[in-house]
């Protein structure tokens, strides 16, 4: 029956789901839940993205290039706490970035993976966002500022998000909301009496990660060593603190730059960038600025959208001269051969080439070009 689609009561549905399935992993301080009559800051661009709310298998196969109307009648997580804090005489601001004119009461941060099916979503670690911390960045400036800090992590499964942990004051796995991003503000909010509207339910059904490495993990399993348990959630009845969690990544793991070898001015952690000169050996480059052995390729940071946010590379053509991005550990990337990829390269030429200028992969043994 097509004409329930839509209904208000599925939406209903939909959205006790979401208030069902979240799982607070901390709540250090009972920052939980919040007072709607606050100044709240919501940040991140997941906060007002249905799509990445909604994951892979929406609308296309991985979920990618839907527009907001691919969602009718849909909520997002903002929206949902924007109505929230209007209903409780509050004021909600957002900022994708996190800039506030006025220091907020609190701030919430939106983030976590975007949409991804299989095969796209295939990462060698457990890692969350390995060649990207922009997510962690901006709940360290936030907490900086004596702002109080709760992560809300969009994710398909559990990761290794220790530095996010460390970096918040509450931490709620929403995992999926999909189209009922408002579910997620009635957990977070109190209602005007001070008294929390609906409490948290959701228990964790994997195990959460100690380390990135940690690909085994049971709760039957000898040496079972999680972070949180199988079946953990907290409630708003609990007091359990979170402390300082461990962010060392392991010496050797596999690399996973997530598919990114290269974004604003930058190589991901784990990655390295040189400039090398024939016979004469590389420089490996960690400021904005460097040049080979011989000084026949220089770099320099220059101005793309942001400060700094890109890179120019001088070549003088008169020797042979390479810039080399290059993974720190073993890197299998076969996989990539068997699906319909592409390898995207952003760049401007300012003057023609001199001499022949070639783009390559290698490995011990082995060119492409």
């Amino acid at each position: 029956q097509f004409g329930l689609i839509g209904s208000p009561e599925g939406h209903a549905i939909g959205r006790q789901a979401v208030q069902e399935s979240l799982v607070l992993l901390k709540n250090n301080g009972g920052v939980l839940p919040l007072k709607p009559k606050a100044n709240i800051l919501v940040a991140g661009i997941a906060a007002d993205d249905v799509a990445q709310q909604a994951g892979g298998w929406s609308i296309t196969w991985q979920g990618t290039d839907v527009p907001k109307r691919g969602f009718p009648n849909a909520t997002s997580i903002w929206s949902g706490i924007d109505q929230a804090v209007r209903a409780g005489g509050g004021t909600a601001t957002y900022s994708p970035t996190g800039a506030y004119s006025a220091k907020p009461d609190v701030a919430i941060v939106v983030f976590g993976e975007t949409p991804y099916a299989e095969f796209m979503g295939d990462r060698p670690t457990l890692e969350y966002a390995p060649g990207d911390k922009n997510d962690v960045a901006l709940l360290r400036k936030l907490k900086a500022a004596g702002i109080p800090v709760v992560a809300v992590f969009l994710s398909g499964r559990p990761m290794w998000v220790n530095a996010e942990l460390n970096a918040s004051d509450a931490f709620v796995a929403a995992f999926l909301p999909g189209s009922e991003g408002a579910g997620v503000a009635d957990v977070l909010f109190a209602g005007k009496d001070g008294k929390p509207v609906h409490d948290f339910r959701g228990k964790l059904s994997f195990s959460w990660p100690k380390r990135p490495d940690q690909y085994v993990l049971n709760a039957r399993d000898p040496n079972y060593d999680p972070l949180f348990k199988f079946g953990y959630g907290l409630t708003y009845a609990d007091r359990a603190v979170v402390g300082s969690l461990d962010e060392t990544r392991p010496a050797g793991m596999a690399v996973d730059a997530g598919g990114v070898f290269f974004t604003k001015g930058r190589v991901p952690e784990a990655w390295s960038l040189s400039l090398g000169e024939g016979d004469r050996g590389s420089t490996r480059i960690v400021g904005n600025s460097g040049r080979s052995p011989g000084g026949a390729l220089t770099i320099a940071g220059i101005d793309r959208n942001a400060q700094e946010d890109a890179r120019r590379f001088t070549w003088t053509g008169t020797r042979e001269a390479d810039v080399r991005i290059e993974a720190n550990a073993p890197l299998d990337i076969a996989r990539e051969a068997n699906g319909e990829l592409s390898m995207i390269v952003q760049f401007r030429m300012d003057a023609k080439p001199v001499s022949a200028v070639a783009l390559s992969m290698a490995s011990p043994g082995k060119t492409a070009a």
